[in-house]
């Protein structure tokens, strides 16, 4: 068996949300073991930040970009193209949230989640297909990870009816993709992360007690590290992942089985 089963050095990605939380993590890992690490993010002084820390240790650029729109996801493929002739990963992780009573759930909170949860990851993988198609060989496909939630396969304990939607149509869109695109040599797969420090969790696990009691509801007794999404992500975009199409992992400490 080969010995660079889970080698990724010399390959390019593009990680979308990457400069905090969930996305920082993978960009973390991935320019750790050798990726060209693109992180899109709407915030400039972020990119430039994240870009600088991650360029002490690799290789790491930032672009500013509003995942949103579908104007907005086609610039930043076309400021990918102009630096890239192809790119061996696409991590969809940009995302929002939002929490309210059944009673005051917006409307409109449906409508900016489908936006940049759904469509987003849609109308990017569409405009970066270029890019993968030039990367992918019928042994080495081109890969793409979508971020979806543990939330879109079991009903959450908050009020987040838009996010539970849209992340369970996230891995429905994975499904399909993968579908249409192997014959691409693209696989298309989802990871589904539960409980991690991130700004959407940060209600809950920046209080002692909050943190207690979500480390308490996960089986496994703890919350997500960075090295917990960053290694799933890196499996599925190295050799040891490359015959895996159309799969939605939960990266949750057990909380789907219970």
């Amino acid at each position: 068996m080969s010995t660079d089963l889970f080698s990724l050095d010399g390959r390019t990605a593009v990680v979308t949300g990457g400069t905090s939380g969930i996305g920082r993590m993978i960009a973390d890992g991935l320019v750790d073991a050798g990726v060209r690490t693109y992180v899109a993010s709407r915030k400039a002084d972020a990119c430039a930040r994240v870009a600088a820390e991650l360029s002490e240790r690799g290789t790491g650029i930032g672009i500013v970009a509003d995942l949103s729109t579908e104007a907005g996801c086609v610039a930043l493929a076309a400021e990918i193209a102009e630096r890239e002739e192809s790119i061996h990963l696409l991590v969809n992780n940009a995302g929002a949230t939002w929490g309210a009573p059944l009673e005051e759930y917006p409307d409109h909170a449906f409508d900016k989640l489908w936006a940049i949860n759904v469509k987003g990851p849609f109308h990017l993988t569409r405009a970066l297909l270029p890019q993968l198609r030039a990367a992918a060989t019928e042994e080495d496909p081109g890969r793409v990870v979508n971020i979806g939630s543990v939330d879109g396969i079991r009903v959450p304990v908050t009020e987040n009816y838009a996010y539970s939607a849209a992340k369970a149509a996230v891995h429905m869109l994975t499904r399909h993709l993968a579908a249409t695109l192997v014959r691409d040599h693209i696989t298309v797969n989802a990871v589904a992360p539960g409980p991690f420090d991130s700004r959407m969790m940060a209600f809950l696990l920046d209080d002692p007690d909050g943190r207690q009691a979500v480390a308490g509801s996960v089986p496994m007794g703890r919350v997500g590290q960075p090295s917990d999404v960053a290694g799933t992500v890196i499996f599925l975009a190295s050799k040891a992942g490359a015959y895996l199409t159309g799969a939605v992992i939960p990266v949750d400490g057990g909380v789907s089985t219970v």
